[in-house]
């Protein structure tokens, strides 16, 4: 058999003892803890963020590796789909400068809060979400649930992120035109807290790109897969997503692929 396939016999018994050459186990290896990682992230990771995970593991690879072997094992992040704008700017109400101008970095948490409103669709109808995102560690620090669309929704995820950032004062609160956002009782909040109230141009999504992006993680990673029957099983499945997955265990790519809970707790510790 040997001189058939024109190997050499020490070639053979050497092969016996190792089957896999060094190469192929690291790679068999590496496999494996590509595998294990995409499945623990519901197949919402790609190449670079595995890449940033098994880095913070000390995993020796690299991104162009992970991307070849995940290609090989025909492992694809979950893929894009557009979804709806629900502001209404048609109100005619006085509204705020923009005082972000898409400067959408931060030096310190709580000197730049973003916000907007998305909705979840139900077979109850639809159900509607407002978030608060600190700016500087992309956490998402407030947020609100309802079936109407109406101020109480965003009061409430102001609220709420204000409690959990301990009522600081000076922040910029930036914003669409939204009729939520320009009513009273949003803006009796703001004021009454010291907070800076900003708003982006008409129709212009660029200017709160970070919200932007938050939602449309939501939906590729998450809202898309599911049908949910109830708004309560809705409320369940993103309040698992947001507290529990996007601030402490997805990496953000904005704050170098490190994750936006432990990233805010490294500054307060600094």
């Amino acid at each position: 058999m040997c001189n058939i396939l024109e190997v050499s016999k020490t070639g053979y018994y050497n092969w016996l003892d190792e089957p896999i050459g060094p190469r192929d186990f690291r790679l068999n290896k590496l496999d494996i803890l590509i595998e294990d990682v995409f499945n623990e992230h519901k197949s919402r990771y790609g190449s670079t963020r595995i890449f940033a995970e098994l880095k913070s593991r000390n995993i020796p690879c690299t991104r162009d590796t992970i991307a070849k072997r995940m290609a090989s094992m025909e492992l694809v992040a979950k893929a894009t789909r557009k979804f709806k704008a629900t502001t209404d700017s048609n109100h005619g109400k006085e509204i705020a400068k923009n005082l972000l101008n898409q400067e959408f970095t931060a030096a310190y948490p709580n000197q730049k809060w973003v916000s907007d409103i998305t909705y979840i669709p139900t077979k109850e109808g639809w159900l509607y979400l407002c978030v608060f995102i600190d700016l500087y560690s992309r956490s998402v620090i407030g947020w609100s649930m309802s079936n109407r669309m109406k101020a109480d929704l965003v009061v409430d995820a102001l609220t709420m992120a204000l409690f959990r950032r301990k009522f600081p004062t000076g922040v910029i609160v930036h914003s669409d035109q939204g009729s939520q956002y320009v009513s009273k009782k949003y803006q009796k909040l703001l004021k009454a807290n010291g907070l800076i109230c900003s708003m982006s141009g008409v129709g212009c999504c660029y200017d709160n790109a970070p919200s932007e992006s938050f939602f449309h993680s939501l939906k590729v990673e998450l809202v898309h897969d599911e049908y949910y029957q109830t708004r309560e099983l809705a409320k369940s499945s993103i309040v698992e997503y947001i507290e529990c997955y996007y601030n402490r265990k997805r990496r953000h790519s904005t704050i170098k692929y490190e994750i936006p809970h432990f990233y805010d707790s490294s500054y307060m510790a600094a």
